[in-house]
């Protein structure tokens, strides 16, 4: 019984716990923890803050346009077979793909604040339309981390083909729902830019990215953190020793394990780290790339839940759905790697 008791106690406090402990690492690990911070800030203001910031504030501001009621009205043959959302849902997929993390996961969660879709088929937008961006897959992940284009464009194309496949399999997510809601007066209730409100609607619009563009810099910050501490308190090194049997079965050398974790954590590390991994078979770096640029990261995770706990969405069809996409992603690579010699690299 006394036993049974200290468990619940356990349970009850774990998270208290576990910041208890991160916060003594902080202190303990300083040396290693401060120069992760200058770097982790560094690569949000020179590389997030470029790339995001701007796609934040058009989104915002397009929202205040009739773009999304005519990607609802022109794409709605095609959304709603493929993947049963509404067409505006469109809007959410091409911007996603375009802008990269986490612009599919706002916009899914502003449509269901403006109940612009029902909460089943902003879930469903949820599972697919939060993508890596051309912008960092091609010109971070192919050009400066791999240097080759090609790579970039092969990793983009599976990632693609990845979410659609995802899109397709999750439309049947809660398909006996009849919550099929839809608040069609949005259009005509919102405040539509113009030149006498232009002013107020960009200010706003610049002061929501703003607040969205810091949440992901801390989320950067504090995995990379994380990661430091996993690193200098030896336990990514343990991990990788419990993991290393299972690699050397499948003849895949154990370097990777270390990288994979952190990626599994932070996917920009991790990634980065996997790249310079050297292999004559270097189709095996791009599979796990693949793999990571498909789920995302816990860090991206957790500022698509800071976004989404703000409604009535569920998280779940995200988690299953990124899991989903890093196993396609995997998959359509080592196909593409197999079939078509202009896209293998191995030596």
């Amino acid at each position: 019984m006394k036993a049974s008791f200290y468990v619940i106690k356990i349970k009850k406090n774990i998270l208290p716990l576990i910041f208890l402990i991160f916060t003594m690492c902080l202190v303990v690990f300083s040396n290693s923890n401060l120069p992760a911070v200058k770097s982790s800030l560094t690569l949000w203001a020179t590389s997030v803050v470029p790339s995001l910031f701007p796609f934040f504030v058009a989104t915002e501001m397009l929202m205040h346009t009739k773009v999304v009621y005519l990607f609802g009205k022109f794409l709605n043959k095609i959304m709603r077979p493929l993947f049963n959302v509404s067409g505006e849902g469109s809007f959410a997929f091409i911007m996603g793909i375009i802008s990269g993390y986490p612009i599919g996961a706002k916009i899914a969660s502003n449509f269901r604040k403006n109940n612009i879709c029902s909460k089943e088929e902003c879930e469903r937008l949820l599972s697919f339309t939060n993508n890596s961006g051309p912008l960092f897959i091609i010109g971070s992940v192919g050009i400066l981390m791999y240097g080759s284009t090609t790579i970039g464009i092969l990793l983009f194309i599976t990632h693609i083909l990845a979410c659609i496949s995802v899109g397709i399999i999750f439309r049947f997510w809660k398909n006996n729902s009849n919550n099929i809601c839809k608040n069609s007066n949005f259009y005509n209730e919102t405040k539509n830019v113009s030149f006498s409100n232009l002013g107020e609607i960009l200010a706003n619009s610049i002061t929501s990215s703003i607040s969205t563009i810091l949440l992901i810099g801390g989320f950067v910050v504090v995995f990379s953190c994380v990661i430091s501490i996993l690193k200098a308190s030896g336990i990514l090194h343990m991990l990788s020793t419990c993991l290393s049997p299972l690699f050397n079965i499948l003849n895949i050398d154990t370097s990777f394990i270390s990288p994979i974790v952190s990626g599994f954590l932070e996917i920009t590390n991790g990634i980065n780290v996997i790249s310079g991994i050297p292999c004559k078979k270097l189709s095996i770096n791009l599979i796990f790339t693949a793999f990571l640029l498909g789920f995302g990261g816990i860090s991206v995770l957790l500022q698509v839940l800071s976004i989404t706990s703000k409604t009535d969405l569920s998280i779940k069809p995200y988690i299953y759905g990124k899991l989903l996409q890093g196993i396609f992603a995997s998959f359509y690579t080592y196909i593409l790697i197999n079939i078509i010699p202009f896209f293998n690299f191995d030596i």
